[in-house]
């Protein structure tokens, strides 16, 4: 119908597409959570979207209905495009999924060898350009999409540099906690020093991001702690800090436990007022995120969600 009516929300050939990096390397902060509704979110409003996971846990491909080490061989996943490039090529990779218009690129178990075996390329030929391994793959098919969602791993290896190289965006899911607060800082802090040692020792160029988006995740704001937290947060982080936050909710939990995200559930698995809050907090955050992509877009700029 949107091509009928000619109303696709597609990004003009001019603009670049938004390759979105969920990041975070503390596990548990609702990274993956973060992801899979983005993508969807992007994919349900008509855009073109690819999602990759990097993540060797395999939790995202799961959630699309694979069972990452029974249907899935390593040269199903980035790792084996990585070691017979010219034979397979990142298009024979990419899987049609339940959603019209979201693409992805799964991954099992395999993929956590990359994180050894980039190290030591890296320290055998002393060549750094092994680090844009993912860009390089999404460059062949980022024309056909207008946003690339990626689902790294929750640590700070050489996949998740990699991906990094390749983003062009930034979201960063933190619950409001002390502990997550702090690790989050770290993690910043940690990337920023990693990219300049890189462009210091290899020259290469820091990758430059047209937005970063923290985003306050599993928060309870009944707890005084986290409302102080998530107070203190924007006051750090400013302008980068999402107004909308991802709220704890059991539609979430529920959600995964049918290997299914809020946006996949028929019926409401707890109660309606739970099912709608819950819906109106997950498209809040993606909605801001959309913002900051059309942003980006000359032939979008202006627009609101």
């Amino acid at each position: 119908m949107r091509a009928v009516f000619g109303t696709r929300p597609w990004r003009a050939p001019t603009d670049t597409p938004a390759v979105i990096s969920v990041s975070n390397f503390k596990g548990g902060v609702g990274k993956s959570t973060v992801a899979l509704h983005l993508a969807q979110h992007f994919a349900i409003h008509g855009y073109r979207v690819l999602f990759i996971d990097c993540d060797s846990q395999a939790s995202s491909t799961m959630m699309f209905g694979y069972r990452p080490d029974v249907d899935l061989s390593e040269d199903d996943t980035l790792y084996g495009h990585f070691h017979n490039p010219e034979l397979l090529g990142v298009r024979s990779i990419i899987r049609k999924t339940h959603f019209f218009g979201l693409d992805l690129i799964p991954a099992n178990l395999k993929l956590y060898n990359l994180e050894y075996e980039i190290a030591g390329y890296l320290a055998q030929n002393q060549n750094f350009d092994i680090i844009d391994l993912i860009a390089e793959a999404i460059d062949t098919v980022v024309d056909d999409y207008d946003v690339v969602v990626m689902d790294p791993p929750p640590a700070l290896g050489m996949v998740s540099m990699a991906v990094l190289q390749a983003a062009n965006a930034m979201v960063i899911p933190v619950p409001p906690s002390v502990i997550d607060f702090a690790s989050t800082v770290s993690f910043i802090d940690m990337a920023r020093t990693t990219m300049k040692q890189l462009e210091q020792i290899a020259g290469r160029v820091k990758p430059a991001y047209n937005f970063i988006r923290l985003v306050g995740s599993r928060v309870d704001e009944s707890k005084s702690m986290h409302r102080e937290i998530l107070s203190m947060m924007r006051q750090v982080f400013g302008g980068s800090m999402a107004t909308s936050v991802l709220k704890t909710s059991a539609e979430i939990d529920n959600a995964s436990s049918r290997m299914k995200t809020v946006f996949e559930l028929d019926r409401p698995v707890t109660s309606h007022e739970v099912h709608n809050r819950c819906m109106k907090h997950l498209s809040d955050v993606c909605k801001e995120i959309e913002t900051d992509v059309l942003r980006t877009w000359a032939s979008r700029a202006g627009e609101a969600v």
